[in-house]
């Protein structure tokens, strides 16, 4: 276990840890340690950089460079070669520094006479704190293990300033961690706003003592949680669903392998035999991980560095003895932030969360969906919030434009709470609605209807106003398990949801798996656009299995009540026909075996392909209704893929060339009096709507919080004038009708009147 190298550390570390524990404030501390790394490495400088903010570096202790270079010098990332560290956080080692690419002179520091350089991040979890630098007159080449042994202080010193041991109320200000305001713009996942507290979905473990007193006794520590972690993983691996052949188990195979991998295990041992605690051994190596990840763009490589800081994450749990957020208890008015979180995890927290914030994520993951099922404002992609987070710091997040703020100072959170405020206001207003049609001044009736996907949503079909359930996504209960429903559950499930609506219309969509949607327990397909893939209905229709099983739980839930089925991702007239074909052969069965059947069955398609709305005659005279998918329809029509945020933003659904699809696919449908609706984000955005009303649509489905602001709108305005409006903006060529509208409803005040 020991080595020369280990020895020499753990001397080091000792030495390093008895300094750190005399009295003193931040600055006496600091200096200590560098006086004591130049001393033990008979270097004639020892320096140590901290981040002053994102983009620059400030010398806060030497020894050996001029004392009145101390927080008087400072450089930008990438400037210099102590620039070049942070930004690489990469060590750099120079026999002649002067001579080497990127040098940069900086005269008040006097270190032009110091030939050789070595320079180390410091670092944890991934994120660069400062830069720990030893010079020499001399030219020489630093050895490895002296590196190596400047790499496991560096460690240590960031193991320590997360623990505030180098703030002061001085210049040392800067060395506070978790106290500044931190500002985070990443993208909307779902609108709305929160104010509260953090959550954090992988609490920080912060080592009160990262040097080993006894490196035997953390060598076997980490042995037993080794151990362990491996057994854990077993147990996965023997459950029901990952004993069956497929890609999952594959995966978790992986995953057990990563966990058995010799050099994994030695990098974390060497570190332990070099003095630090079992717990930064690990995170060390984590480091390096995540240092390693952001550079990585191979998809393949990406996955199995994210499989390895998973299997920190856990490691370290398993060492400090952690339950998760949920064994620990919700806050009042938690906002969880994570990384990234499964749908399983999200709806285990439920509607007990103000908001989410994620580090990772994407508007179509699943983690989304659940968001918006839940009504939970969340914002995806937020940079480095999991590291600048701690538990019970006061967050406010903005999910209407993504921004977070952690932190925030008075003016900020009072900015905010006004905001609040008048969306109370206003909702206040909305809810004196409820009960009233939504019915344009000019006389015409938009029906408005809301998008469910949890038992936990039907409470809000009353609160809003809507007058049904415009889309009930079933996939949800397939997404959170790790197995495939019961048909008795399902069955279950579907007529809790219809005596939830007490006789209003719920239309079950058909499972929607497939693309962004992958359920645990599937293989899922190797395919280069698994947005135009093996998806939604096709699936349902090459393997029925599941498909009848769910139309039968649908047919018995219903026991004598009106049952709508809507089958998604309807490319073609066959497709619908087949699966129609399939809804009435499982009538039958029903029949024959004597169980109720619904007393009327409407079945629908929703059309998310443009091919869909040049469907022969027969398809809209067959079909009892359609539902526009606009958030597929959109992709595909503007061929932008909705993941992507280079090109998603760049289409409006109110351009010109997409509202005039809009209003052929309402005028097929009245040609044939096939009823239509709009699905969609879209739909549940007032302007948005109201040019959807203007098209001919007469029906809308939206997130429940969206109906009171879009019934405001419509029933403030004369139809005939909007249309008028979204006319004269097409016809002089505009690309988007939407500054148009915007323009009229501003001048008629529209938009502040009362309705009546």
């Amino acid at each position: 276990m020991t080595d020369t190298k280990g020895v020499e550390s753990r001397v080091l570390l000792k030495r390093l840890r008895d300094a750190l524990a005399q009295e003193g404030k931040g600055q006496e501390r600091l200096d200590r340690v560098t006086q004591l790394i130049a001393a033990s490495m008979e270097a004639e400088v020892c320096s140590i950089y901290l981040r002053r903010d994102e983009n620059t570096l400030e010398l806060c202790a030497t020894k050996g460079l001029r004392p009145e270079a101390v927080h008087q010098t400072r450089m930008r990332l990438g400037e210099g070669l102590v620039g070049r560290v942070a930004e690489t956080a990469h060590s750099i080692n120079e026999r002649d520094a002067p001579a080497a690419r990127g040098f940069h002179y900086i005269p008040e520091t006097g270190e032009e006479v110091f030939s050789s350089f070595v320079g180390v991040p410091i670092q944890r979890l991934g994120e660069v704190l400062g830069v720990l630098v030893v010079q020499n007159k001399a030219p020489r080449t630093y050895s490895d293990d002296e590196i190596y042994a400047l790499e496991v202080v560096a460690m240590v010193i960031a193991e320590m300033a997360e623990l505030g041991a180098f703030t002061g109320p001085d210049k040392m200000a800067i060395a506070a961690q978790h106290q500044l305001p931190f500002f985070a713009r990443g993208l909307v996942g779902q609108e709305g706003v929160a104010e509260g507290v953090v959550l954090l979905h992988e609490p920080q473990i912060v080592v009160a003592n990262p040097v080993a007193d006894d490196p035997e006794i953390e060598y076997a520590r980490l042995t037993v949680a080794l151990n362990t972690l491996v057994q854990e993983i077993d147990e996965i691996l023997a459950t029901d669903i990952a004993m069956q052949t497929g890609e999952h188990r594959d995966v978790m195979i992986a995953y057990r392998l990563f966990a058995q991998d010799k050099g994994w295990r030695k990098r974390m041992f060497d570190s332990v035999a070099s003095g630090l605690a079992a717990e930064v051994a690990v995170e060390k190596e984590q480091t390096t991980t995540r240092t390693r990840l952001a550079r990585v763009s191979d998809p393949y490589m990406r996955e199995r560095l994210h499989d390895l800081d998973d299997l920190s994450n856990r490691l370290l749990r398993i060492l400090a003895g952690r339950d998760d957020a949920n064994e620990r208890g919700i806050p009042e008015n938690a906002v969880l932030v994570a990384r990234n979180i499964g749908p399983g995890d999200l709806l285990e927290y439920g509607k007990a969360l103000k908001g989410v914030v994620l580090e990772e994520g994407s508007v179509g993951s699943h983690a989304a969906i659940v968001a918006r099922a839940l009504a939970i404002p969340l914002v995806i992609q937020a940079k480095k919030i999991t590291r600048e987070a701690l538990s019970n710091d006061p967050i406010l997040v903005d999910g209407d434009i993504g921004v977070v703020h952690l932190r925030p100072d008075e003016n900020v959170a009072a900015a905010f709470r006004e905001k609040i405020a008048m969306q109370a206001e206003a909702q206040e207003a909305y809810t004196a609605l409820v009960g009233k049609a939504a019915k344009t001044c000019d006389g015409t009736v938009i029906n408005l209807h809301m998008n469910a996907g949890l038992m936990a949503d039907l409470p809000s079909l009353k609160i809003s106003g809507a007058e049904g359930v415009g889309l009930f996504r079933t996939e949800l209960q397939f997404l959170i398990r790790s197995r495939v429903p019961k048909r008795s559950e399902l069955s279950d499930l579907y007529g809790r949801v219809l005596d939830a609506a007490d006789g209003a219309p719920v239309v079950f969509r058909t499972l929607d798996i497939g693309s962004d949607k992958a359920l645990p327990y599937m293989e899922r397909p190797d395919e280069p656009n698994p947005a135009l893939g093996w998806r939604a209905i096709r699936i349902g229709l090459d393997r029925p299995g599941v498909m009848r099983m769910q139309l039968q739980a649908l047919i018995r839930a219903a026991k004598g009540r009106p049952l709508h089925v809507m089958f998604p991702f309807v490319a073609q007239f066959d497709e619908f026909r087949d699966a129609q074909e399939m809804v009435h052969a499982e009538m039958e069965k029903e029949r024959r075996l004597g169980h109720e059947l619904p007393c009327d069955v409407k079945i629908g398609a929703m059309l998310e392909t443009p091919s869909l709305a040049f469907a022969p005659d027969q398809f809209f005279e067959t079909t009892d209704f359609i539902s526009i998918g606009g958030n597929d329809l959109k992709q595909f029509f503007f061929a932008a893929d909705r993941e992507n945020e280079r090109v998603r933003r760049r289409y409006d659904t109110l351009n010109v060339s997409f509202l005039t699809f809009m209003e052929y696919i309402t005028d097929r449908c009245a040609t044939f009096d096939t009823p239509v609706s709009f699905c969609g984000e879209d739909a549940g955005r007032p302007v948005e709507a109201l040019a959807f009303a203007a098209m001919g649509l007469r029906s809308l489905s939206m997130r429940p919080a969206s109906i009171g602001p879009v019934k405001h709108l419509l029933r403030s305005i004369d139809l005939s004038e909007a249309r008028d409006v979204v006319d004269k903006a097409r016809k002089s060529g505009q690309q988007s009708v939407r500054p148009a509208l915007k323009s009229w409803l501003k001048e008629t005040g529209y938009s502040r009147r009362k309705t009546p």
